[in-house]
Parts: structure tokens; sequence; C-alpha cells
């Protein structure tokens, strides 16, 4: 007598969520490529010491404006030429991303831990504490959010340090925004009343049991505000209230530049052309993490 062996059928095992969030992610080609040139712009960062050519605040003498190499009158020793002190241009790019991304990425964190703070705190304590926090939030958002950085940086006075408080200050409002009004959400669920009946403590409340489940929406307004810092640093170096030349960062090179527009429009360009890829990666990039944090994009095709 023989037996059938019957073969069963395993069942498949559902994804993860980090599977469906990197699926999500990688199907926006876009997002995929803006990561990729973020990435190639910290790692160029990084190793500026290596990559530059030249030091970037070497001056060669004879050498001033010269045109990239690609153009007549251009020099292989100088890529992408030299500025108006003789600089090479290209190092000086390179050593730029260092004080760019750092001041952005600096303001950014600074702007997230304070906004998420007093937002939290808003929505905890929302009768006095959060009407106050609420009205002195509104009125920063509703001034020009350019116009009053290049306001509190004139009056804090022109360095790196002070730049990066002027563009924090400036970027925390949309976070005390959103994280209070996801807070006012899940101040309603069912595990919050749970945690506070059980004897859970203020901050537990607010930083453990309700911020992990505010952060999908933080997380893609972080990448939108660390895009307009740099924006913003780069428009007040080039007014002359940020990091202060012969220090390489784009908005001073920008404002240095200006003088010679038409004389010699590439000392605009190439520093120009850093902010603008830097900007459009990082926003490309938080379209990607936008989608792959709704629940209703995440399925694996």
């Amino acid at each position: 007598m023989t037996s059938s062996v019957q073969t069963a059928t395993a069942a498949p095992v559902p994804p993860s969520q980090w599977q469906l969030f990197a699926a999500t992610f990688y199907r926006n080609k876009g997002a995929v490529l803006g990561l990729l040139v973020l990435l190639a712009m910290v790692i160029t960062a990084l190793l500026a010491p290596w990559l530059a050519p030249h030091d970037p605040y070497q001056l060669f003498t004879g050498k001033e404006q010269l045109p990239p190499f690609f153009l007549e009158g251009g020099d292989r020793a100088f890529w992408l030429g030299t500025d108006d002190a003789g600089r090479d241009t290209l190092s000086r790019v390179i050593y730029g991303a260092r004080y760019s991304l750092f001041i952005g990425l600096c303001a950014t964190f600074i702007a997230m831990v304070a906004g998420v703070s007093l937002g939290l705190s808003a929505a905890f304590w929302p009768k006095v504490w959060g009407k106050g926090v609420m009205l002195v939030n509104d009125i920063l958002m509703s001034y020009p959010s350019l116009l009053l950085a290049i306001i509190i940086a004139a009056i804090l006075g022109p360095s790196m340090t002070n730049t990066i408080i002027t563009i924090a200050l400036v970027c925390m409002p949309p976070f005390i925004r959103l994280t209070r009004a996801t807070a006012m959400v899940e101040l309603q669920r069912d595990y919050f009343t749970a945690s506070r009946i059980m004897g859970a403590g203020t901050l537990r409340l607010l930083f453990i049991t309700i911020l992990p489940n505010c952060m999908a929406p933080l997380i893609v307004q972080a990448t939108m505000v660390f895009s307009s810092a740099i924006l913003e640093a780069g428009a007040i170096g080039f007014l002359g209230f940020g990091v202060q030349p012969p220090d390489a960062e784009w908005g001073a090179m920008l404002g240095t530049a200006r003088q010679y527009i038409q004389s010699n429009v590439w000392l605009a360009i190439w520093p120009g052309l850093a902010i603008f890829l830097a900007a459009l990666s990082i926003n490309l990039t938080g379209d990607g993490l936008r989608d792959a944090l709704d629940p209703k994009l995440k399925q694996v095709s």
C-alpha cells in the first residue's frame, strides 16, 4: 500500500514594512536619482581635502578670472576657471558643499527639535500655552520667510553660527504647526488614553507614546525644510550676512561674483548650479519619502 505524499504549499511571507518602503521609494525614479545626487554631494563634501585639486584659499597670481578649461583662454589646471582673486573655482565649489550642507543640516535639525517640542506641548496643553505658541507661530508664518531671515541675520551679524540660528528660527514654524495638528489627532486615540490611565509621565506620553506616530509627516517636512534652508543660506550669503569671504560658501561665492556678472558670468554659474542641484535633489528625495511613507501607496508591484 503506497501512501501519497501531499506537498503543502507554503503561504507567501508578507513583505515587511521596510521592504514596502524600499519598493515604493524605488518605483519613484526621480527620488532615486535625487538621493544619488544628494549622496554624491555629501561624499564630495566629506572628501573635499582629497577631491579638490587645489587649496581653495591659494592665490594664483596672474591667473585671475580664467574661464573654464573648455573655453578659449582656459587652463587645464583649473577645470572650472578661477575667481577674481585667482583661486581655483572647482576647489571652492567642492569646499562650499561643506559649508552649505552643514548649515542646512544643522538649521533643519535645530528647527525640527525645537518645533516638535513646542508643537507637542501646544497640543498637550491647548488652553493657555497652546494658544500662545500658535499665536506667535502664526505671526512668524505671516511674514515672508526670506525677508525675516535677512532681518534676523542683519541683527545678529554675519557669521556661520548666526546663519544657522537665523535659518533655524525661520524654519521652525512649519514644524510647530504640523506637529500640533498631528498630535491633536493622536491624543484622541485609545492607546494614548490607556497609557495615561496606566500612569505614564508627561515626557513619556509626549516623546515615546505620541511622537513616534507623528514621525512620517515630520520626516517629509524635514526634507523640504532642508532644501529651503540651503536656499536661504545661499540668499543670506549672497547679501553678505552669512559666511564671510574668503571662506568658500556657495551663497558668498555668488555675492562675490555679482560684480563680475557681465565680464565673467562663469563665476556665478558654478555656485548657482551647485545650489540648484542640492535643492532639487533634496526635493526629489522628499517626494519619494512622502510616497513611501504613505500607507495607501505601499504596494509591491
